[in-house]
């Protein structure tokens, strides 16, 4: 039924939960997994006083991303999981609406995604990337909660 799963994961535990229930969907489903790591460089960008600092800081993150998305692909592949990994960088917008349209792009029939289940306060100020992804998504999404007491 889930041919193609696309999995956003940033090296939190809540994303790395999310990551360990689509690894176990595509492996009961015999899918494929595509595995999104987004930089968000605009919040460095604001804060960065030279273009050096910045070249390097955002290099940093692209290393740091490169490494999120090789152990979720050695996760992936300890199950015998195809997968394929995607950096993907956003300056302006939010990493929803990249998200929303890797799954268009990639013809993905599902998203899985950890969500840290903010609620009042803490979520409007914060907002709510995978409650835009669910209102903004082609196909269905599966958020998956973090560890209680995390």
């Amino acid at each position: 039924m889930y041919h193609r799963i696309l999995v956003p994961i940033d090296g939190s535990p809540t994303a790395e939960r999310g990551l360990r229930e689509a690894i176990r969907l595509a492996a009961e489903q015999k899918g494929k997994l595509r595995l999104l790591h987004v930089i968000d460089d605009f919040p460095m960008l604001m804060e960065m006083s030279t273009i050096s600092s910045f070249d390097a800081s955002l290099q940093k993150l692209r290393e740091y991303g490169e490494s999120v998305l090789a152990a979720g692909k050695a996760a992936a592949a300890q199950s015998e999981v195809e997968v394929d990994t995607i950096l993907r960088e956003v300056t302006r917008g939010r990493i929803a609406d990249v998200v929303i349209e890797e799954a268009k792009n990639a013809a993905c029939d599902l998203v899985v995604m950890g969500t840290h289940g903010r609620r009042g306060f803490s979520r409007l100020a914060l907002g709510s990337d995978a409650d835009l992804v669910v209102r903004g998504s082609p196909v269905p999404v599966l958020l998956v909660r973090q560890e209680p007491g995390a």
